[in-house]
């Protein structure tokens, strides 16, 4: 036999390491932890794709994301109106919150304080009039349409005969707690909110399969807090508009236009930025 001439031995075995490597690989994938950099660039791609959008589907979108977010308040309420009246009654009830920011993320709609990260990325990154242009249109946009939804949604639940009286009272109940207090205290309070969010969107892409519990616990924890969101709070300020229990000018400037800045300061002034800081030197020097 000719001794240049790999032995079956040696050939089985080098193809049973071509085989190994593969899957070996990919198990490390899996079991390896995304760096900044990969984490980064998830987000500013998708943003990246968010910004290109046609108009008709971020309405669309926009407008399901309004619709949908009532499911949080209602969760929150039917819980609410089932438990004692008890200091740790909020720990369970803030559970029901995550139920409309699930359908939301999973479902890929369009939410407002979402695009505070994932299309200010992009625009970080690019530093051009034409980006900023882009996102400050879909914000507009998308914060139109997931009002507009809200509109919509306490508006039919405050209808006659939708929800039982209990129900009604419920909802009414977890409303007023979540939009009192004064413009300066929302402010404050929303901040912390916004950051969440961001940091919801910032984990996801290395939760690998644990996403459902992150954005569990991450929007328990922005209910539980007494934190304030701009589209959960629209569904529960609507409601007490619905009802005559509060002006459109008290909701706007006492609620909505605080809850608003303070919102986009956690998620854009602050989350952003300090995660853009992190990846800044690794990006520019690609």
């Amino acid at each position: 036999m000719n001794s240049d001439t790999p032995s079956p031995r040696a050939e089985n075995s080098a193809s049973r390491e071509a085989i190994r490597e593969p899957a070996e690989e990919k198990s490390v994938f899996h079991a390896s932890r995304l760096s900044a950099r990969l984490v980064y660039e998830v987000i500013r791609r998708d943003g990246e794709e968010e910004l290109n959008r046609p108009t008709v589907s971020l309405i669309w979108s926009g407008l399901a994301a309004g619709v949908l977010i009532s499911l949080s308040v209602l969760a929150q309420a039917t819980l609410h109106a089932h438990l004692p009246n008890a200091d740790w009654a909020i720990l369970v009830e803030s559970l029901g919150y995550s139920v409309g920011f699930l359908v939301i993320i999973f479902g890929r709609m369009q939410l407002f304080t979402e695009n505070t990260i994932t299309t200010v990325l992009p625009v970080v990154a690019d530093r051009s009039v034409s980006c900023l242009r882009k996102m400050l249109w879909l914000w507009g946009i998308v914060l139109l349409a997931n009002v507009v939804g809200c509109a919509i949604a306490s508006g039919f639940l405050s209808l006659p005969n939708v929800l039982s009286q209990q129900m009604g009272d419920s909802l009414l109940a977890v409303a007023r707690h979540a939009t009192e207090g004064t413009a300066s205290a929302n402010f404050y309070r929303a901040i912390p909110a916004g950051i969440i969010i961001a940091a919801v969107v910032w984990i996801i892409p290395a939760a690998q399969g644990n996403a459902f519990f992150v954005i569990l616990g991450m929007t328990w924890l922005l209910s539980a807090s007494g934190s304030a969101h701009v589209i959960a709070g629209s569904v529960e300020a609507g409601l007490l508009i619905w009802n005559g229990d509060l002006t459109i000018s008290e909701a706007l400037g006492r609620f909505f236009l605080p809850v608003l800045a303070g919102n986009v300061a956690g998620g854009t002034a602050v989350f952003t930025l300090l995660t853009w800081g992190q990846v800044k030197n690794e990006v520019e020097s690609d």
